[in-house]
């Protein structure tokens, strides 16, 4: 396999299902959504039945506090090891140019692998490919677990270039009649549809050149006004961050028995440009559940004189209320349920530049003194509203972020909080479809 490491990329061997095969059973979400919505993952199950499908080889989190972790991962990796061997996955060589339309809109991605030498989800990073969020280190051991023993990977991870010209992705649209079509087909559940197209020679030389032009010092410090001596940012974390960040710790830990040369230095991914006007952020909401201590009570201790509280009469006046704070002196937080309906908090003087970041640290503290029962990370203001006006709940409506100051922000500050923001909602999200063999 090629491996270009001045830019930090493989080109991937990736396996696919073999023809015949029902590519809408096939693939499924990634396995970070719906975690409050049990019922999405039965339907699921239910569509898939007893065909070969992605979902046998990934494990939903929304069993992860169940019992019987330890046989599911069993299951998962016997699973992996019999398509091999019974042929239902085959080899498929080169980068892969994808297109994902959902709602309307398509978005362009491109299949490679990463190299994990050149990635650091650590606070302060420098490297070559980055973390955008704050890494929650107590969520690898689980994911660890998972992918320890097992003989491939399934990515569900996106990462973002900052590529205004559109140099390496949207030239494969344009060249699409001349490439070969690889997959075509819907996905389950109102998520749209999938592509694929194979990256030949000529137009695999293009992309390298036009990652390479990106990762010139000369071109990334007049990008961003920094010296040239600044690190260059060439890969930024999208979605799937703690699935790269635990491929990167079960790296860190193989490394000095498999040597320097072992696929799993290396994770497949999608790549997307941050510009596509298909690609929209959307904010990432909070929902506690079981609520146990008096959570307004809780926010006028933390908050003191900066806190204040209006109620509002709905969810659309809540939402217009937050939307249109962005840029204000005074942070503005949706607050749905939690003894209340709906209203808005706002916070002065915080202690973030996000509301995001003012609030989590709040949820943190909240939850470590015992709060609630738990805390979830939901896409939608109908999902939030659905849940936190159950009893015993309550939800944080948060604003979003706009895409085009990610990079800079990162390059500048460092990584944003954590689940700041998501690339589109739920359904929207990367469905595993390419495997790759780590063991």
């Amino acid at each position: 396999m090629k491996i270009i490491s001045d830019i930090g990329i493989q080109i991937p061997q990736v396996y696919l299902p073999r023809g015949g095969t029902d590519l809408t059973k096939w693939a499924v979400i990634a396995c970070d959504q719906f975690t409050s919505e049990p019922e999405y993952w039965n339907e699921v199950e239910r569509i898939v039945g007893d065909a070969p499908s992605t979902l046998n080889l990934v494990f939903p989190e929304v069993h992860l506090e169940k019992p019987g972790d330890e046989e599911r991962i069993k299951n998962i990796q016997a699973t992996m090891r019999k398509y091999m061997e019974k042929g239902i996955l085959q080899v498929q060589e080169g980068l892969i140019y994808v297109e994902r339309t959902v709602n309307g809109k398509t978005r362009k991605g491109l299949i490679l692998c990463l190299d994990l030498e050149r990635y650091d989800y650590k606070k302060g990073s420098s490297s070559l490919v980055r973390a955008t969020e704050g890494t929650i280190v107590d969520r690898l051991p689980p994911r660890i677990k998972i992918r320890q023993g097992a003989t491939m990977e399934l990515p569900h991870i996106l990462v973002l270039i900052d590529d205004p010209k559109r140099t390496v992705i949207e030239p494969l649209s344009a060249a699409k009649p001349k490439l070969d079509k690889i997959y075509d087909f819907d996905l389950m559940l109102d998520s749209g549809h999938l592509a694929a197209y194979e990256v030949d020679d000529d137009y695999e030389s293009q992309v390298i050149d036009a990652l390479r032009a990106l990762a010139a010092p000369e071109t990334f410090a007049a990008k961003y006004g920094v010296g040239e001596d600044q690190p260059v940012l060439l890969f930024a974390m999208g979605d799937g961050n703690h699935s790269l960040a635990t491929a990167k710790a079960i790296w860190e830990k193989m490394k000095p028995q498999v040597g320097i040369a072992h696929p799993s230095r290396y994770a497949l991914v999608e790549v997307e440009n941050v510009h596509d006007e298909a690609l929209e952020f959307e904010p990432i909401h909070r929902v506690l559940f079981n609520i146990k201590m008096d959570l307004f009570a809780s926010l006028e201790s933390t908050f003191g004189a900066k806190f204040s509280y209006t109620p509002v009469a709905n969810g659309s006046e809540m939402m217009q209320r937050v939307d249109s704070a962005q840029g204000q002196a005074k942070q503005a937080i949706g607050l749905v349920g939690g003894g209340k309906q709906f209203g808005v908090i706002e916070i002065a003087q915080p202690s973030s530049n996000l509301a995001v970041g003012t609030i989590q640290s709040f949820l943190d503290d909240f939850i470590e003194h015992g709060g609630a029962e738990k805390i979830d990370y939901v896409h939608g203001e109908d999902v939030v509203e659905r849940l936190a006006l159950q009893p015993g709940n309550a939800g944080f409506y948060l604003p979003g972020m706009h895409k085009s100051d990610l990079f800079k922000t990162v390059i500048l500050d460092g990584a944003l909080p954590r689940k700041t923001f998501s690339m589109g909602e739920a359904r929207e999200k990367r469905f595993y479809m390419e495997a790759r063999k780590i063991g």
